[in-house]
C-alpha cells in the first residue's frame, strides 16, 4: 500500500502487499466477504447506472451520450473502488479481476488528454483546468497515483502506471514553477501522498519535489475569496491558514486535515525534516488525545467553526468539545485517523499508533459498512434518539439513521472496502532485524526479511471476542532474529509464554514485547490479552460524558440499541449501574454469531415535556435484563435508537 521499503526515516517498513493473508476468524470471514460481496456489489452500483462511475469515463471518451453524474470527486473513488480489487486479487489470484480492471483502463486512456489531464466533469462539462479548487482535481490525482501504484506493485503492468505517471508529469510543470493563481489548489491532500508514493515507486525525484511544494503552499496566501476559491470555505476548513510546521491544532475539514498530515508523514519518511515530525507529534496529540472519540471517531461536527473562527465543515471543533447525538465522525475521516497512524507507526516505532489503527478498524470503521456487506453510514453518532430528527424531511445525502445502499456523496464506501481488503497488510511491519507484529487475528505471513531471508509465521486466534493469540514459526534464518508483540494499552495483566515458558519478557502494555532469539521450526509464542468488560469515562471537561460511562471489551466499543429493550423503554430511560456484572454470551443466530454482553441495568422512564423542571423522584426504578452489542454491528435490525454512553447510579461499593 505503501512501499516504505527504502524510506531513509522510518523504523517498521511495511511488508509487500499480499505477503500476510488472513486464514480464520473475525478478519477472514470479513475478506472474505469483502471478495465475494462487497467489492462485486460495489462495482455493479459503479459500472452501472446507479453509481454511474464507469459511464462518466464512458461519456467524457465519446463512447456514450449523457451527463456527467456525482459530485466532483468521483473519479477518485471510483479509483479507491479498482483499488480494493487489486487487494482481493494480491490473495486471490483471479485473473477475471484483472481482466475487468484491463477493460476499465483502456476507457480512462481514451479520456485522458494529451497533455495528461484526466477529471472527467471538467471534460465532460468543458470547464476550464485548474479553474476552481472546489472540482478536487487533487483528490483524484492522488488516487490515481495509489491505485495505479498498487496495481503496478502486485500485477507488474504498466497501463495503470503510464496514466498515473502522465497526469503527475503535467502536475509537476503546472505546480513546480509555484504560480500565484495555483498556489491554493492543493487543499484535498490526496495528491500528497500519491505522489510519494509514485516517488517511491519510479524513484523519480521530481515527484517527493511536487508533494513537499503542495506541503510549503499552505498557509503562505492572504486568506480571502479568489477566482480560484469561490464556490467552497476558506481558511481554516482547508487548513490554508497557519502553515503546516506552525500549526498547533487540527482544525477544519477532518478528512482533509488527517490526509493532509498523512501525506506530509509520507514525506518526512524520505525527507526526515524535523520540524515537519514536531508539527505531526503535535497535531497527533490535539487529535488523538482532545478530539478523538472512545470509538476511534474524529470530526466532531458537520457545521461549526474553527477556534479562528472560519466555518467548517464535516470537521474538527475545540478540544473537548465532543457531541455525541449530533456527532459527525465521517467515515472516511475515522479511516483517515487510521492512515495517519499507520505512517507514525512506521515512523516512531511505538505500539500506541497501532493501537488507534486497531481501535478505528474494530468501531468506528466497520460500522460504516453492514453487516450484509450491501449498505453504507457516511456519518457515525454515537447516540441517536427517536425524535431527535426528522430524516424524512431534513435528510441530506450523507446523514441517514440507517445505512443506505448508495450514498450520493459515495468517497466513504470505497474508502471502507479498500481498507477491509488491505487490512492484513498492516497486521506487521518489518524491523530491521525481524518482525513487528500490529494487528491480531488468525493469519499467515510469508514474507522476507530485511537481509532477504524467508520467514514465515502463522496466527491462531479468535480474536477480538477472545484474548488466547498463538504464534508459530515456520521458516526462519538460523540467526537470531526479533519478534515484536504489540501489547495494547488496554492489556493490564498480559502473559507472554515462548515455548510454553515465561522467559522473564518484559509486558508493559501500551508497548512492543520484544523477543529476539535463534528460532526454530516449530516454536511457538502464546500471548494471552485479558479481556474483562472495562467501563470507560471520558475526561472531565468533555462536558457531553459527564457522570455516563461506556463499555469496552479489549478493542471493542459496545452500545446499547433499542432492539434489545422492552418496548416500553427507551435508550434514555437506561441507567448503568457502577457495579454491573456483564457476562459475555454468543449467540449464532444474532448478528452473525457475535460476542454480546447481558446484563442487568436500571430503568426510570420520565415522560417530561418542558425543557427544565424541578428534580424529584419521578417514576420509580425499576431494573431490567438487556444486552449490548458491538458498537460496528448496531443499525441492523431495522431503524432504532442507540447509545455508546449511559449515565451512572453509583453504588457504594464502588
Amino acid at each position: 500500500m505503501i512501499d516504505t521499503t527504502n524510506s531513509p526515516h522510518v523504523k517498521l517498513r511495511s511488508i509487500p502487499i499480499g505477503d500476510c493473508r488472513w486464514t480464520e476468524g473475525f478478519w477472514a470471514d470479513k475478506f472474505q466477504q469483502c471478495q465475494d460481496v462487497m467489492i462485486p456489489y460495489m462495482g455493479s452500483l459503479l459500472k452501472g447506472d446507479i453509481g454511474h462511475g464507469l459511464n462518466n469515463f464512458k461519456i467524457a471518451a465519446g463512447m456514450m451520450e449523457g451527463k456527467h453524474q456525482g459530485f466532483a470527486w468521483h473519479d477518485g473513488d471510483f479509483f479507491k473502488w479498482m483499488e480494493a480489487a487489486v487487494y482481493v486479487y494480491s490473495i486471490n489470484r483471479d485473473s477475471s479481476i484483472l481482466e475487468e480492471l484491463d477493460e476499465i483502463l483502456e476507457i480512462v486512456a481514451k479520456v485522458q488528454e494529451d497533455d495528461g489531464y484526466l477529471h472527467t466533469q471538467i471534460q465532460i462539462e468543458n470547464i476550464g483546468h485548474f479553474s476552481n479548487r472546489k472540482y478536487h482535481e487533487m483528490y483524484n490525482c492522488g488516487h490515481l497515483y495509489t491505485s495505479a501504484c498498487v496495481h503496478h506493485r502486485v500485477t507488474g503492468k504498466r497501463n495503470f502506471l503510464d496514466i498515473a505517471i502522465k497526469n503527475a508529469d503535467l502536475l509537476y510543470k503546472l505546480f513546480q514553477p509555484r504560480p500565484k493563481e495555483l498556489c491554493r489548489f492543493g487543499f484535498n491532500q490526496s495528491q500528497i501522498m500519491g505522489l510519494v508514493e509514485l516517488y517511491r515507486t519510479t524513484r523519480d525525484k521530481r515527484y517527493l519535489e511536487l508533494a513537499e511544494i503542495f506541503i510549503n503552499n499552505r498557509g503562505q496566501s492572504e486568506v480571502v475569496d479568489d477566482p480560484s476559491t469561490e464556490g467552497y470555505p476558506i481558511g481554516d476548513m482547508v487548513q490554508e491558514r497557519v502553515p503546516l510546521r506552525e500549526e498547533t491544532e487540527a482544525v477544519g475539514h477532518a478528512v482533509l486535515a488527517l490526509y493532509y498530515y498523512a501525506g506530509a508523514a509520507d514525506v518526512f519518511a524520505e525527507t526526515g525534516e524535523k520540524a515537519l515530525i514536531d508539527a505531526l507529534d503535535r497535531l497527533w496529540h490535539n487529535v488523538c488525545e482532545q478530539k478523538m472519540y472512545v470509538t476511534g471517531a474524529v470530526g466532531q461536527a458537520h457545521f461549526g467553526a474553527s477556534t479562528r473562527r472560519d466555518k467548517i465543515e464535516e470537521g474538527f471543533l475545540d478540544a473537548y468539545l465532543m457531541p455525541m447525538a449530533t456527532a459527525y465522525n465521517e467515515t472516511c475521516a475515522n479511516i483517515a485517523n487510521a492512515m495517519f497512524n499507520f505512517r507514525l507507526l512506521g515512523i516512531h516505532g511505538q505500539s500506541k499508533y497501532a493501537d488507534i489503527m486497531e481501535l478505528v478498524a474494530m468501531n468506528s470503521a466497520l460500522v460504516g459498512i453492514g453487516l450484509g456487506g450491501k449498505d453504507y453510514f457516511y456519518a457515525n453518532p454515537l447516540r441517536l434518539n427517536r425524535g431527535q430528527r426528522d430524516y424524512q424531511d431534513h435528510r441530506d445525502c450523507t446523514e441517514s439513521p440507517i445505512r443506505e445502499p448508495y450514498i450520493e456523496c459515495f468517497c466513504c464506501p470505497p474508502n471502507l472496502v479498500r481498507t477491509i481488503a488491505k487490512l492484513s497488510n498492516w497486521a506487521y511491519s518489518l524491523t530491521d532485524n525481524g518482525v513487528a507484529v500490529n494487528l491480531f487475528g488468525g493469519n499467515r505471513l510469508e514474507t522476507k526479511l530485511t537481509d532477504g531471508s524467508d520467514f514465515t509465521l502463522t496466527q491462531q486466534s479468535a480474536y477480538p471476542f477472545e484474548g488466547a493469540i498463538r504464534f508459530t514459526v515456520e521458516k526462519c534464518r538460523q540467526r537470531p532474529i526479533e519478534i515484536l508483540l504489540r501489547i495494547p494499552d488496554w492489556a493490564d495483566g498480559a502473559k507472554l509464554l515462548v515455548n510454553g515458558s515465561p522467559m522473564g519478557i518484559n509486558v508493559e502494555p501500551g508497548s512492543f514485547s520484544k523477543i529476539e532469539r535463534s528460532w526454530e521450526s516449530g516454536d511457538t509464542i502464546e500471548l494471552n490479552l485479558p479481556m474483562d468488560v472495562t467501563l470507560m469515562k471520558g475526561h472531565p471537561l468533555i462536558e457531553e460524558v459527564r457522570n455516563q460511562a461506556a463499555i469496552k471489551v479489549g478493542p471493542l466499543v459496545y452500545c446499547l440499541e433499542s432492539p434489545d429493550l422492552p418496548d416500553d423503554v427507551r435508550t434514555l430511560d437506561v441507567h448503568l449501574p457502577s457495579d454491573i456484572d456483564l457476562k459475555k454470551e454468543s449467540d449464532p443466530e444474532l448478528l452473525g454469531g457475535i460476542t454480546t454482553l447481558s446484563g442487568e441495568v436500571l430503568v426510570r422512564s420520565e415522560q417530561r415535556q418542558q425543557m427544565y423542571g424541578r428534580l424529584h423522584d419521578g417514576q420509580p426504578w425499576r431494573t431490567i435484563q438487556t444486552r449490548f452489542v458491538p458498537y460496528f454491528a448496531w443499525s441492523n435490525r431495522g431503524e432504532a435508537e442507540m447509545t455508546v454512553f449511559l449515565p451512572i447510579v453509583w453504588s457504594q461499593r464502588t
